[in-house]
């Protein structure tokens, strides 16, 4: 999983209730982390791997997202 994949997916964890996916697609690229475009690519493989169903994270999109959450951690 590259780091964009892996940004995007702790961002969609971190997401506030009423937050769409666009809305963190378009956070990350304000941020500069990937273009719309490549970010809307990244969220349609991540459904394709089925860590995403819907609008929200499965209990294995969330798991993913937990542990990379662990990794970017600072000790």
């Amino acid at each position: 999983m590259d780091i964009e994949e892996r940004v995007l997916l702790l961002g969609i964890l971190k997401k506030e209730s009423d937050e769409s996916l666009d809305n963190i697609v378009q956070k990350l690229e304000d941020a500069g982390v990937f273009t719309y475009k490549e970010g809307k690519k990244l969220l349609k493989s991540l459904r394709t791997r089925g860590y995403i169903k819907d609008q929200s994270l499965t209990i294995s999109g969330i798991q993913k997202a937990k542990e990379i959450e662990l990794e970017f951690k600072l000790e």
